[in-house]
């Protein structure tokens, strides 16, 4: 006796992944009206029916989404940037509104947190905070994709990330700090902070940093940029670095915990914040505005950005198209940056 033709045996024959022959059998608008028409005339072909009770057990929602949180350095226990506390605030507060009950859950990547969720009903979709490197989690994310996994990500968006992301427009962000400084009369800068592909964020504003040094007709080979992840330790050693051979006008930070770092190092070789260098950091966070010099920085808002995550991951849920997203930053000028005459 034959067997019964299953979804699987659709796959192969049309070439895609199974969660797609049941994203197109679905209607999906997920999947383009070419491989919906091929998979179900190959569904008809092989007489396949859905089961129509495994298809609702499938579609039966948990009314849940789970937040990924994943591990940063950081100085306390928490393990968390303290930038992701105010957004994780937002985030409870649009879930709750929407009727639907948060999973916080602590990862490290190391770990094979996108295999958790695959077929365990414990949430409707993902929520992806504290990425890191992409290139770290690369495979994860189209295993994620692969399996039909609804989920969002906080970052940068990059045709080459899997998914659906909301971020912030880095890249403006690094230039408004930086042309302010410019503006005000700043002429020799030194940039803390990772700057290459493993850093999408960080070097996004350190490109915005050094398209206005170029507009600006400034030396840019005079800049010094010195790698350094968001901890304020790691802002600490590089700013005694960059200030051991030679003292720029100002400092940009790619973060405010390095900038504060930056500011712990100046006053340890007895300068002051800002006459004798200006320091600028990049997040808002709550201790920025309330440090002994407020420090001047880019604001990115949080509560925004949790009200985007859960809303467009509720219409990815109910398989509306969903794209990519950039918030615009806005800069808060405080003590830190200086004037000069």
């Amino acid at each position: 006796m034959k067997s019964k033709a299953t979804s699987f045996d659709i796959a192969h024959m049309a070439g895609v992944s199974q969660s797609t022959v049941s994203r197109a059998l679905s209607n999906s608008p997920l999947v383009n009206q070419e491989t919906r028409d091929r998979i179900k005339q190959i569904a008809k072909d092989l007489n396949y029916k859905v089961d129509k009770n495994a298809s609702n057990l499938r579609k039966q929602h948990s009314q849940t989404l789970a937040l990924l949180l994943f591990e940063d350095p950081t100085s306390d226990d928490s393990l968390i940037n303290p930038f992701f506390i105010s957004m994780l605030g937002s985030i409870t507060k649009a879930t709750a509104a929407a009727g639907y009950d948060l999973l916080v859950s602590f990862q490290n990547l190391k770990d094979d947190w996108h295999a958790v969720y695959e077929d365990s009903n414990k949430a409707d979709g993902l929520i992806l905070l504290g990425y890191g490197s992409y290139t770290d989690y690369e495979y994860k994310l189209s295993q994620l994709e692969e399996q039909g996994t609804r989920f969002l990500r906080w970052g940068a968006p990059d045709e080459k990330h899997p998914g659906i992301s909301i971020g912030c427009d880095n890249f403006l962000g690094g230039v408004l700090v930086t042309q302010h400084l410019v503006d005000i009369g700043h002429k020799s800068f030194a940039f803390i902070g990772d700057a290459d592909e493993s850093a999408p964020e960080f070097k996004a504003r350190f490109d915005g940093f050094m398209s206005v040094i170029a507009e600006s007709k400034l030396n840019a080979d005079s800049v010094v940029q010195k790698d350094a992840i968001s901890t304020e330790s790691d802002g600490y050693n590089a700013a005694i670095e960059i200030l051991n051979t030679g003292k720029p006008d100002a400092i940009v930070c790619a973060s405010d915990l390095i900038a504060m770092g930056a500011i712990r190092a100046i006053r340890s070789l007895g300068f002051k914040v800002p006459r004798d260098v200006a320091v600028v950091g990049y997040d808002n966070i709550q201790i920025s505005e309330f440090a002994s010099t407020p420090l001047t920085t880019v604001h990115q808002n949080t509560q925004l950005a949790g009200e985007l995550l859960v809303a467009n991951l509720l219409k990815l849920i109910n398989n509306e198209i969903v794209t990519d997203y950039l918030m615009p930053p806005e800069l808060i000028i405080r003590q830190s940056c200086g004037r000069t005459t």
